[in-house]
């Protein structure tokens, strides 16, 4: 049953999903979306986030977020919105868990990459679709059936985890409801992840020395609001630590915000159905919130993302994923001969790009040296 909260209403039982893709026997005491979550978090796919740029490489710092301690970070903070507000924590968590299992090595500059080298073919690279067909093809550790057989419920967050979609937008995608939201523990895993990074970002980069804390508190109001407060109640803290005191009291403020602004949103949706027809989504941040995250994300593309240390990183980086999907395209004997036999069904710059797409940052990067590429 759901939790007391204040949307408890909308909360998506497991009784009502549309099931597996192939049907299997119920456990005996983990329901549906427990399973999912398990199975996502024993996919090779979830461990190699492990050595995957979030946005700062490894040889910076042994102390900065990976693409897997991000996922952590979204779980933890969906899970309590989810657990407040009365939603369903158990798909909560799978969808926040499952979110980046897609993304390719060196973060959004390569899933740029791969998207650019696609478009040749009058294909696309998107990591929301790929984390699909990871899920339904490329893990295959039952002898039943191929992929991870996750609900459809989790399938359909996988691939609305940005954006919804339109009828026949995306054909491949047409089981998936389009032109109806997905429940609402799908909908905010989008903003949970907004607030991780947000926040995330802006400690790492000011441990990399990147973030400057007077131009923080002249960018970010909240930043400065909190700030003069440490200053106040703490007067002989490190400036480092009083960095860590205005993180959290960011974090909060935001999922606060995020909490505030789903339950008005949501005055007037009586039942998960009504959350599927509401003609757009309906977890959202407060006006004040909202304001906050987006000078978070002004300030940290000024300061952290367009820095000239990642503008070279992201550049070398992308140079040698281009270089890597031609000569994979000239020489596909230069992929391991049991993936080129299990992908033989696809087209060729397919095949390569599903390859460097698996890879984590440094297994790409031991690939392109072994290769000669430079």
């Amino acid at each position: 049953m759901p939790a007391d909260g204040e949307l408890a209403r909308l909360h998506f039982p497991v009784e009502r999903s549309r099931g597996r893709r192939y049907p299997e026997l119920a456990h005996p005491y983990r329901n549906e979306f427990r399973r999912d979550r398990d199975r996502v978090v024993h996919a090779r796919a979830f461990r190699r986030l492990e050595n995957k740029t979030q946005v700062f490489t490894p040889g910076l710092s042994d102390h900065f977020r990976n693409r897997l301690t991000h996922t952590i970070e979204v779980s933890q903070i969906a899970r309590t919105v989810a657990s407040i507000l009365g939603l369903n924590e158990d798909l909560t968590e799978a969808l926040s868990l499952a979110h980046d299992i897609g993304h390719p090595p060196f973060g959004h500059s390569g899933e740029a990459e791969l998207d650019s080298m696609m478009r040749r073919f009058g294909e696309r690279f998107d990591h929301n679709l790929h984390a699909l067909r990871i899920i339904e093809s490329f893990e295959n550790p039952y002898p039943r059936f191929a992929g991870l057989n996750l609900t459809f419920e989790v399938r359909e967050g996988i691939v609305k985890h940005s954006r919804d979609f339109a009828p026949g937008e995306i054909p491949e995608l047409d089981e998936y409801v389009p032109g109806l939201r997905p429940p609402l523990e799908a909908q905010l895993i989008d903003l949970c992840d907004e607030i991780a990074y947000n926040t995330a970002d802006l400690d790492d980069g000011y441990s990399a020395g990147m973030v400057d804390i007077a131009e923080a508190r002249a960018a970010v109001d909240r930043f400065g609001e909190l700030y003069e407060t440490t200053e106040f109640q703490f007067p002989g803290l490190s400036e480092r630590v009083r960095l860590k005191e205005v993180v959290r009291g960011l974090i909060d403020g935001l999922v606060s915000g995020l909490m505030e602004g789903t339950v008005k949103a949501c005055a007037g949706l009586t039942d998960v159905d009504a959350v599927r027809l509401h003609p757009e989504r309906v977890a959202r941040f407060t006006p004040e919130a909202a304001k906050t995250s987006a000078q978070l994300k002004r300030f940290l593309r000024e300061s952290v993302y367009e820095s000239p240390a990642l503008v070279r990183a992201r550049s070398d980086s992308v140079s040698k994923i281009a270089a890597l999907f031609e000569l994979l395209l000239e020489h596909p004997d230069q992929m391991p001969a049991a993936y080129r036999e299990e992908s033989a069904g696809q087209p060729l710059h397919r095949q390569v790009c599903d390859y460097i797409a698996g890879m984590t940052d440094g297994f790409f990067l031991r690939t392109a040296a072994q290769l000669g590429v430079s």
